[in-house]
């Protein structure tokens, strides 16, 4: 049997998004209810050299994006870089989650051999679309994803594992 590269990537990056999405509004409540800055919690982070909770709710939505669109050969949206707030950041994942729902299973499942390079920096790392999306975007998606999660658990906001994976997607 062969994997569906489609099925292991967009339903599991819209409903991990998503669940992010409604993490970061009971972080908005967790704030106003203890009139706590909003911008307090986005700039978290749980150690001193590591990213704050904005920058994990971007690299979240970036690695989503970019797999997605590198395996199926088409371009990704411009997501910006700078959001920084609640609303912006829930915003930047409204505009990942609709980019991923664009996505037809036919423009990603048999690219599993499909060369995908990717430049970051000066460096070039080239995979198979199959290791690409299994060895390097996946992980990168849920370390980000808990990182986002965990910071703010860290913070107090009152979430748990169901919050975390949020509601299955069935695509």
């Amino acid at each position: 049997m062969t994997i569906s590269l489609y099925k292991a990537s967009v339903p599991i990056f819209v409903q991990f998004l998503n669940a992010l999405s409604s993490v970061l509004d009971k972080s908005a409540a967790f704030a106003e209810a203890r009139k706590i800055d909003p911008a307090v919690l986005t700039a978290q982070r749980i150690y001193p050299d590591m990213y704050p909770l904005a920058w994990q709710v971007r690299s979240t939505t970036t690695h989503a994006v970019r797999a997605c669109a590198l395996i199926a050969g088409i371009r990704q949206p411009e997501l910006g870089d700078g959001q920084a707030t609640i609303p912006e950041l829930k915003d930047r994942i409204v505009k990942a989650v609709d980019f991923l729902k664009t996505i037809k299973p036919e423009q990603m499942n048999g690219k599993e051999d499909k060369e995908v390079v990717l430049n970051l920096g000066s460096r070039e790392f080239k995979f198979t679309g199959l290791s690409f999306l299994l060895n390097f975007c996946l992980p990168n998606f849920y370390f980000h994803a808990a990182t986002s999660y965990d910071i703010l658990r860290q913070c107090g906001v009152e979430i748990g594992k169901r919050d975390f994976m949020g509601t299955p997607v069935e695509m």
